[in-house]
């Protein structure tokens, strides 16, 4: 694990996203809010935000920082669910690793909420699309 203790506290954030591809059967279900299981779009919010926070157990070399917000968008596309998080802190480090878990764990959350309905469904283009803060400053995928 890398020594942050003599970097500066700053204010950092990060954003990722994906996608989760289903049929469009699936995506119909979801818009009619006709899933099975229930309410996948706010089981999915809900997953996201936790793994947020959990992020130091599931990456063995993440370093424990303070969440202090947690902004995770679902939404309903064409191709499945779009997935973004966006997570803000004070600390001696980024939280990327914590915008990539929720996005992966949310995708997993709406991928055992609509198997029943379409076992092809798959999490896709989980990356970070933009941070900010600390000594390297900001950066936005193109």
């Amino acid at each position: 694990m890398v020594d942050v203790s003599a970097k500066a506290v700053t204010v950092r954030e990060a954003t990722a996203t994906g996608l989760v591809r289903c049929s469009p059967a699936v995506v119909q279900a979801l818009r009619d809010d006709a899933v099975p299981k229930g309410d996948v779009l706010a089981v999915a919010r809900i997953a996201g935000i936790q793994a947020t926070k959990r992020t130091p157990e599931l990456v063995p070399l993440a370093h424990p920082v303070a969440v202090h917000g947690v902004v995770m968008d679902v939404e309903v596309v064409e191709q499945g669910v779009a997935l973004r998080a966006t997570v803000r802190t004070a600390e001696r480090t980024g939280v990327e690793m914590e915008a990539l878990t929720a996005v992966a764990v949310a995708g997993l959350a709406v991928v055992d909420m609509v198997k029943a309905l379409d076992r092809y469904s798959e999490i896709t283009d989980v990356r970070v699309v933009a941070k900010s803060g600390g000594r390297s400053g900001g950066w936005v995928r193109e």
